[in-house]
């Protein structure tokens, strides 16, 4: 999900606040969780991605 790597502290530990706080969160939630960081190689989609398979593997592993 990432090339040059600058950005991913930020969007680790936004990604891991929201995910504490939202388990489930929908698209919107994740873009705004993330909308202070800043990332000029991906476009953001594949981060936003990542996210929300997170999620979904953390909800299947508590189920």
């Amino acid at each position: 999900a990432t090339q040059c790597g600058f950005c991913t502290p930020g969007m680790i530990m936004a990604a891991k606040v929201l995910l504490d706080h939202t388990p489930n969160p929908s698209r919107d939630e994740v873009v705004e969780a993330l909308s202070g960081n800043i990332c000029r190689c991906t476009g953001y989609e594949p981060i936003i991605q990542a996210v929300l398979t997170a999620a979904r593997s953390n909800s299947q592993n508590t189920a």
